[in-house]
């Protein structure tokens, strides 16, 4: 077979004879196979005959429209890569070009080098997408209902520690980087309780304003100050027999903290503008992002209350020392949104797992989880392509050298073969909280040795 008949094939669709001509002569400098349609209808037709490898596309044509003739490939075959041409390069051609599923759009008069260099790019593309025809999914979401997903040594320590003392109502301590999961944490603490039939209620104690706070936690009583209307209830009381969660209590001012140790201390309550004492029984775990010893030290925290709030201490790894948890991640949230139908795609190709595993993630998991989404939506097919990160992934100032994607790979397996993961995670939860049946806790018969010989 010649090398021509493995040149990548390039289908020119113009009713501008000239521009066809032009577009072949660039083009097969660059010993590519290039086709023509002089219109919207030939080109489809060779779309469905045999699907070019790239398509170049006239917006204004005799006929079939450019657009018309976009959504007519792409209706063939979703996967073909179509850059669109125009001659002017307005807001709304733009739009329509690239939500009917343009790889990209040029701007007539063509410049040669840029338009080889699109060519180049779309190539790459569609090389990725073939990389990613062999993907399978990493993990079952069904077996992370928790919503909390890691392998690492870190992350199996933080499982351990939800299942040791989830039974308990001993106060936690959850302390981590902003957006590393801490809510998760609590929930699933609540979650394998004996509270789990009551409420759970989440204060971002960060958001509510000082001279609110008070009222936001333990409730007021009619008239107590003004637009007092009426008798409100505080979270506390809310959730009585339940679980509250304190989120950013290294916030908390130190009168409201005052307030919160005497709930801690003698398990009362007591409505802004009230005289009545209200009996509650809440478990409280907190979180913060803030190195809460050196607050006490400053003398901006209350020792006392950081010693009947840090009982238990979780703390949560950063994304960046974790790596080999970014995997699982990705695909756990690609999978969630294309269950909910969010999005087209459904998979990631290599190339762009090896981004995500190489950036930094100051926003950890909330950032991954913003940035999946981001580039699901701009994915144009069923593949989260290198093209569809965002320039903080893709640009090399983004990234720092770390381990190859084979590496990953390879840390990952092992992990997964040494911790327990999937389904088994659940069981570690229940086992550590005594919610196994009786006859699933018994040990497994000691296997006899064989003799020697």
């Amino acid at each position: 077979m010649s090398p021509e008949a493995n040149a990548p094939a390039i289908l020119v669709i113009d009713d501008d004879a000239e521009v066809r001509y032009s577009l072949n002569r660039v083009l097969s400098s660059q010993h590519y196979r290039v086709q023509e349609a002089a219109n919207g209808d030939e080109g489809v037709a060779a779309v469905k005959k045999q699907a070019p490898d790239v398509v170049l596309l006239d917006n204004r044509m005799v006929g079939m429209t450019g657009l018309e003739t976009l959504q007519h490939i792409r209706a063939a075959n979703p996967k073909q890569l179509v850059i669109f041409m125009t001659a002017f390069g307005t807001a709304q051609t733009a739009i329509e070009a690239m939500k009917y599923g343009a790889y990209d759009y040029v701007v007539k008069p063509f410049d040669p080098p840029k338009l080889i260099a699109l060519v180049e790019s779309a190539l790459r593309t569609q090389a990725d997408t073939r990389s990613a025809v062999g993907y399978q999914p990493v993990i079952n979401t069904e077996e992370h209902k928790e919503g909390i997903v890691g392998v690492s040594p870190a992350m199996q320590q933080v499982f351990k520690i939800i299942g040791q003392f989830a039974a308990s109502d001993a106060s936690v301590m959850i302390t981590g980087e902003s957006g590393t999961g801490k809510e998760l944490v609590a929930r699933s603490l609540h979650r394998h309780s004996h509270r789990a039939a009551k409420s759970f209620v989440a204060v971002n104690c960060a958001a509510i304003p000082e001279n609110l706070i008070e009222s936001e936690l333990f409730g007021h009583e009619r008239g107590s100050f003004t637009g007092a209307t009426a008798q409100r209830l505080g979270k506390f009381e809310l959730c009585d027999g339940g679980t509250i969660f304190l989120d950013e209590i290294g916030d908390m001012t130190p009168t409201t903290q005052t307030k919160i140790l005497r709930v801690l201390q003698g398990g009362e309550i007591q409505r802004v503008g009230g005289v009545e004492t209200i009996k509650i029984n809440v478990r409280v775990i907190a979180a913060t992002n803030k190195d809460l010893e050196a607050l006490v030290r400053s003398k901006q925290f209350r020792e006392d209350l950081y010693y009947r709030l840090n009982v238990v201490r979780v703390k949560l790894p950063p994304l960046r020392e974790r790596v080999e948890d970014i995997p699982l991640i990705v695909d756990f949230f690609v999978q969630n949104l294309a269950k909910a139908k969010k999005v087209k795609a459904r998979k990631v190709s290599p190339e762009a797992l090896e981004h995500f595993a190489r950036y930094r993630w100051p926003g950890n998991v909330r950032e991954l989880e913003n940035v999946v989404y981001r580039s699901a939506v701009a994915a144009t097919g069923d593949t989260i392509l290198v093209k569809d990160l965002p320039d903080e992934l893709r640009q090399p100032s983004g990234a720092e050298p770390g381990e190859s994607l084979e590496q990953l790979y390879d840390k990952l397996a092992r992990a997964l073969l040494a911790q327990h993961a999937g389904a088994e995670m659940k069981t570690l939860l229940d086992a550590m909280a005594g919610r196994l049946p009786a006859d699933a806790s018994k040990p497994a018969p000691k296997k006899r040795a064989k003799k020697a010989g």
